[in-house]
C-alpha cells in the first residue's frame, strides 16, 4: 500500500475516531472499554474493498483530560489482514484531541525503520457542540524520509473542514440522524499533488455512521459505512 494512501486513511479514520470518547467527554459515541464498530468500504460501483475493524482496549481519566486507546484491524476485499494498528486519543473540556504521531500506522514505521524519518503535524480537533454551517480546524501529517541519501516528503492536509447540514441516513447498522462534516484531503508526494473532498455523517451517540469520497469534479471515488457496532 503506498504511503500517501496509508496517509490518507490515516487521516480519515482519526477523524471518525475523533468521534469516539467517553460519554464523560463528548455526546457522540458511547466510548466504553470493549466498544467495538465494524466500517465497510466500497468503490464506486458499491463493490466491497474491505472491511475495518475498531474496538476500545482501554480508557483512563487524568482530572479532566480522558485518554483512550482503539484498536484497529483492516482487512481487502478477501479478507486478508491488510495490517493493524492502533490510535491513541483524549478529551479535555469542550475539546477532543487525536495526537497527529499516532495517525501513522505502526506497520508503516516498522516497515522503514531502516530509514531516518520524522513525522510531524497539527494534531485533529472537534468541539462537542457542532452547529450546522460552523467552521472547523485544519489538521495535517507529514513524514519526511531520508533513503541513502535520497529524500521523500509526504504530506496529507485536511481543510475547510465544516459542518454542512443535518440528515437522515441509513446504513446495514440502521437509520441515524446525522450531522454531514466536509473536508477537503490534500496530499502531496514529491511534485505529485491530489485533492479529493470528503464528507463524513457523524450521529449523536454512535459517532461516524458513513464517508464518501470523491473526485474534484464531484463524482464519487469509495465510500464506507456502519455495518456492525456494539457496546
Amino acid at each position: 500500500m503506498k504511503i500517501k494512501l496509508l496517509l490518507s486513511l490515516a487521516l480519515l479514520c482519526g477523524t471518525s475516531i475523533i468521534y469516539a470518547q467517553s460519554t464523560n467527554c463528548s455526546r457522540f459515541y458511547p466510548m466504553d472499554e470493549g466498544t467495538s464498530f465494524e466500517y465497510t468500504s466500497y468503490n464506486k460501483k458499491g463493490k466491497t474493498e474491505g472491511k475495518s475493524s475498531y474496538k476500545v482496549t482501554s480508557v483512563e481519566n487524568d482530572g479532566d483530560t480522558t485518554v483512550a486507546t482503539m484498536d484497529i484491524s483492516f482487512e481487502d476485499q478477501k479478507g486478508k489482514k491488510v495490517y493493524d494498528t492502533n490510535y491513541s486519543f483524549s478529551c479535555t473540556g469542550n475539546m477532543v484531541t487525536v495526537d497527529y504521531e499516532s495517525l501513522v500506522p505502526q506497520q508503516m514505521l516498522t516497515q522503514y525503520e531502516d530509514m531516518e524519518m520524522e513525522i510531524t503535524g497539527t494534531d485533529i480537533e472537534l468541539p462537542n457542540d457542532l452547529g450546522v454551517g460552523q467552521e472547523l480546524e485544519d489538521a495535517n501529517v507529514t513524514l519526511k524520509m531520508n533513503m541513502g541519501g535520497i529524500s521523500m516528503n509526504t504530506t496529507v492536509d485536511m481543510v475547510n473542514r465544516k459542518v454542512e447540514k443535518k440528515e437522515n441516513v441509513t446504513t446495514p447498522a440502521g437509520t441515524f440522524e446525522c450531522f454531514v462534516l466536509y473536508s477537503e484531503n490534500q496530499s502531496k508526494v514529491m511534485m505529485a499533488k491530489s485533492n479529493f473532498p470528503s464528507r463524513v455523517w457523524l450521529a449523536e451517540g454512535v459517532g461516524m455512521v458513513k464517508q464518501e469520497t470523491y473526485k474534484k469534479n464531484g463524482d464519487l471515488m469509495n465510500s464506507t459505512e456502519l455495518t456492525k457496532f456494539s457496546k
